[in-house]
């Protein structure tokens, strides 16, 4: 029990270090769209993960900018990123998503942007009479069960992005299907109503000539 206990301390703490915010946005055309995030504390990690669900071409211009406004990184026509960097100084991150290039295409952009403050091991409780073999021990646990949600944890990403692109697809082809169909249709139509109008002229003709 007490070793169960330890364990879920551990664990609390652990994950009490790093401060995340996912959200999903939908960036309109001819729209540029920033976020904030207060870091602060130097040398912190920071991790950006973002992917185009859907709309046009399911890609976007994006900026990253530190305080002092310089430009940490940024790319144009980027489909999905996962990216960590450190934090030179503390202060206000901007994360900026641009689409200004797409005339009509609206774009859904889920996005992620997470700051580790401080060392998961600077924050492991340390208990009297636990023998440092109990505590790497449970460390390792930690480390490995981070380790597995993180992979659970972007695989899960991966598999929404390509399922909300392939839907985007069939839903764009239904679409295109359709009106396609509409203007067969109309054409059809088109063409009946002037076959019927050719006919009826030449008959009309041949009475006149007849007469």
């Amino acid at each position: 029990m007490r070793t169960y206990l330890a364990f879920t301390g551990l664990l609390t703490c652990f994950f009490s270090y790093a401060c995340a915010t996912a959200l999903t946005y939908k960036l309109v055309a001819n729209e540029k769209a920033c976020f904030f995030s207060n870091v602060e504390q130097q040398r912190a990690k920071i991790a950006f993960y973002f992917a185009v669900q859907s709309g046009g071409s399911f890609d976007v211009d994006y900026t990253v900018m530190g305080p002092d406004g310089k430009v940490i990184m940024e790319n144009s026509k980027e489909r999905q990123l996962d990216s960590v960097f450190t934090a030179k100084a503390t202060g206000e991150y901007r994360f900026c998503f641009n689409n200004e290039m797409s005339t009509f295409a609206e774009k859904m952009v889920d996005f992620e942007i997470a700051v580790e403050n401080e060392s998961p091991s600077a924050l492991l409780p340390s208990k009297q009479g636990t023998s440092p073999e109990q505590t790497s021990a449970l460390e390792e646990s930690i480390m490995k069960v981070s380790r597995d949600l993180s992979t659970i944890n972007r695989n899960q990403k991966y598999f929404r992005t390509r399922e909300n692109r392939n839907f985007s697809t069939v839903k764009s082809t239904e679409s295109r299907i359709f009106n396609f169909s509409v203007v067969e249709s109309g054409l059809m139509i088109c063409m009946a109503g002037l076959q019927v109008f050719i006919v009826r002229f030449f008959f009309q003709g041949a009475r006149k000539g007849y007469v």
